[in-house]
């Protein structure tokens, strides 16, 4: 069993015709909050095993207990996946991952195991 954890990612969904005004008032106040959470860029299409649009947020495992609450009281509707960093990118993108929101299914065929 492994508990190392190097930190975390939340990747927010949104649809780039309808609602990246919310993501981005969302992206805005995690910015505003917590500046150790480094903000990725906006892929206003499917990458990697994401199935729609998105952006990621990097933060350190001390930063759980304060941003994930935050991200869940003002995600707005969108979905999120928050997934631990572990190493085992399969892994943490399924069986160690928590959503908010609808399950998206993800392209895992592209993640390493």
């Amino acid at each position: 069993m492994s508990d190392a954890i190097s930190g975390w990612h939340a990747h927010i969904y949104y649809d780039p015709a309808a609602t990246r005004p919310v993501a981005a008032a969302l992206r805005e106040g995690i910015a505003a909050r917590f500046p150790d959470a480094v903000l990725g860029r906006w892929h206003d299409v499917p990458v990697g095993p994401h199935p729609t649009a998105m952006y990621q947020v990097a933060f350190p495992a001390a930063l759980f207990p304060e941003l994930v609450p935050f991200i869940a009281l003002n995600r707005a509707g969108l979905t999120v996946l928050v997934h631990p960093e572990t190493g085992r990118q399969r892994a943490d993108h399924t069986a160690h991952a928590l959503r908010m929101g609808a399950v998206l299914p993800l392209d895992v065929s592209v993640l390493p195991e």
